[in-house]
C-alpha cells in the first residue's frame, strides 16, 4: 500500500474519531469509545479488527502476543487511550508496537481530554 493511500486511510481514520468525540464528548472508559469507533469505522466502510491479537517473535521464536486496539486494513495500527494527557509512555508503547510488527504507519488517538488528541506515527524501521 502506498504512503498516499495509508494517509488517505489515516485521515479517514480521524475523521470518524473526531465524529466520535463529537457526539460523546470526554469521561468514559476506552472500550466506549473503542465501540463507537469501531461502529463510526463501519459506517464509513472502514475495514478493520478490532483488539486483534498480533504475535510477537524474538529471534524466530514466538514468545507471546499483543492486542492492538485496531488493525486497519491490515496495514495500520491504532491505539485508543481516554485519559487526560498523553505521556512519552503511551507514545513508546504505539511505536513499540509498529516496529515489533513491522507494520509502516499507526495511530495514537486520546479521547480523554476536552479536545480529541491525535499523533501520526511512522515506523522508520519498516522493512517492506
Amino acid at each position: 500500500m502506498t504512503k498516499e493511500e495509508q494517509d488517505k486511510i489515516t485521515h479517514a481514520i480521524i475523521g470518524s474519531a473526531m465524529e466520535v468525540h463529537s457526539i460523546l464528548g470526554n469521561g468514559f472508559q476506552e472500550v466506549v469509545y473503542q465501540r463507537a469507533l469501531s461502529y463510526e469505522m463501519n459506517l464509513r466502510g472502514i475495514a478493520h479488527q478490532r483488539e486483534f491479537e498480533i504475535p510477537l517473535f524474538y529471534k524466530g521464536q514466538d514468545v507471546g502476543g499483543r492486542r492492538v486496539d485496531f488493525l486497519v486494513n491490515e496495514v495500520i495500527s491504532v491505539e485508543i487511550k481516554a485519559i487526560i494527557n498523553l505521556e512519552d509512555v503511551h507514545l513508546a508503547q504505539a511505536m513499540n508496537y509498529l516496529e515489533a510488527y513491522n507494520l509502516q504507519t499507526g495511530l495514537l488517538i486520546n479521547f480523554g481530554a476536552k479536545s480529541l488528541l491525535f499523533k501520526r506515527l511512522f515506523n522508520k524501521k519498516y522493512k517492506s
